[in-house]
């Protein structure tokens, strides 16, 4: 079935809104504001559709050339269509909508959500890249990016969105495993590659099922190819748990270090860092002033004496921040990679962290009376039980960073109920050229 509709807006995924001729919600693929099209539709469900296009007939005025014409931009950047005031515009709508509809807020909602922070650079901003590895029916190594909902993998020669270190890392990496593992399988399932302009550090890391491997072909080959200041193989099992059985480091420092907020930060491959040095330092800023702190050229202060918890702390890109302010910081982290790199974060920045190795939900009704807390959840959010417990330590202020606005207005729904009521939301871009968006919004004890 084809028609003509009218692109609306843009939804919280690839896709943008419109409405069919029957009046049904329908979610079109490649579509931007403004955008008059004929689309045809591949899906139909009781509530929506979904459609390709067919023939823009008008563009929108928020419709621009994309730059990376490589098909594995349509899982990578989708929003590459979209001029970046639309991207802004559309990123804080999609805040806006969760925390109206989900959380409850209708009409309020508008009023609590600041426009979104832009990024510098809208293209060349990633210190890393993630590249899943394959072997196609043929028997050759495929390296490149998944598309959402897609187990394979789309070969790509660069990627436009990272820094320049690193944009060409996926021809170059290709071609280097493939003459590595000739057609033998060495059980590489993903490549990691970060890059810091600040440090001037780079690192690979090969992620691969636990065999035989060869060490110092492999470091010699990745070294010489990406000019990596570290060269390490992350033994784990492949799937969404990845249960890490080991690391080795196969040339140089075997950590990779990046500066933040005029402290410097150590990473080891599995330990997660944000992707965007620099928005990360506006997440790190707006959380330290929503807690009363403030910003200045030595870095962040007028904390002092405050008891703040840092729950899922990761490698301290908050805890240390607080710390430098100020705060007396209890860190909860689970993962055992990150939790070595908060504790020497935490010695290398010469400051007090009270390190915890545990799961946040479990930990926290243990931490006894706090001032103030900073939670940063996985995609899903936070557990259950876990609002009602942050209410029975009562913190003065809660500052939730959040990376899926869903799960984070379920929430603010959850702290509302437990005697939290939200003060402010700054939506910040770390990821142009596509939906997501990271957000800090904070809390007040009623």
């Amino acid at each position: 079935m084809s028609e003509i509709i009218t692109i609306e807006r843009m939804g919280y995924g690839a896709e943008a809104v419109g409405h069919l001729a029957s009046g049904k919600t329908v979610f079109v693929e490649g579509g931007a504001p403004g955008d008059v099209a004929s689309i045809d539709v591949v899906e139909e469900k009781p509530s929506f559709a979904r459609a390709r296009i067919g023939k823009i007939e008008q563009p929108g005025a928020a419709r621009v050339a994309p730059k990376w014409a490589e098909p594995a931009a349509l899982g990578a950047a989708p929003w590459q269509h979209l001029a970046y005031d639309a991207q802004l515009e559309a990123k804080r709508a999609n805040v806006v909508a969760a925390l109206s509809r989900t959380g409850g807020f209708g009409e309020r909602a508008d009023e609590l959500v600041a426009s979104c922070l832009p990024s510098k650079r809208q293209w060349g901003y990633r210190n890393k890249i993630e590249l899943g590895a394959q072997w196609d029916a043929k028997g050759t190594f495929n390296l490149g990016f998944h598309q959402e909902g897609d187990p394979n993998v789309q070969q790509a020669l660069a990627c436009p969105l990272a820094h320049d270190a690193i944009a060409k890392a996926p021809k170059a990496l290709r071609g280097a495993l493939r003459f590595l593992q000739g057609s033998d399988d060495l059980g590489i399932f993903r490549v990691g590659v970060r890059t810091s302009v600040r440090t001037r550090e780079t690192e690979v890391a090969l992620w691969t099922r636990p065999s035989g491997f060869p060490r110092a072909a492999a470091a010699k080959m990745l070294k010489s190819s990406l000019k990596a200041t570290s060269v390490v193989r992350v033994i784990a099992d492949p799937g969404k748990a990845r249960k890490i059985k080991g690391l080795e480091v196969l040339d140089g420092k075997g950590i990779w270090t990046e500066q933040l907020c005029g402290a410097r930060y150590v990473a080891h491959a599995p330990s997660f860092f944000q992707v965007n040095t620099a928005q990360a330092e506006k997440l790190v800023e707006q959380a330290v002033l929503a807690l009363g702190g403030s910003i200045g050229d030595a870095g962040p202060a007028g904390l002092d004496g405050m008891l703040v918890a840092d729950l899922y702390a990761g490698c301290g890109t908050f805890g240390v921040a607080l710390a430098r302010a100020g705060a007396d910081v209890i860190a909860v982290e689970s993962a055992a990679s990150s939790v070595r790199d908060l504790r020497r974060n935490a010695d290398e920045n010469s400051v007090d962290i009270d390190v915890i190795g545990g799961d946040a939900a479990r930990e926290l009704p243990q931490l006894g009376g706090l001032d103030a807390l900073v939670v940063d959840p996985p995609r899903a959010g936070l557990a259950d039980g876990v609002p009602a417990d942050i209410a029975a330590a009562r913190p003065s202020r809660v500052v939730y960073v959040s990376c899926n606005p869903a799960t984070w207005a379920r929430d603010v729904r959850r702290f509302e109920d437990v005697g939290y009521r939200l003060e402010r939301v700054q939506p910040v871009d770390l990821f142009p050229q596509t939906y997501h968006v990271e957000l800090v919004s904070c809390f007040v004890r009623c």
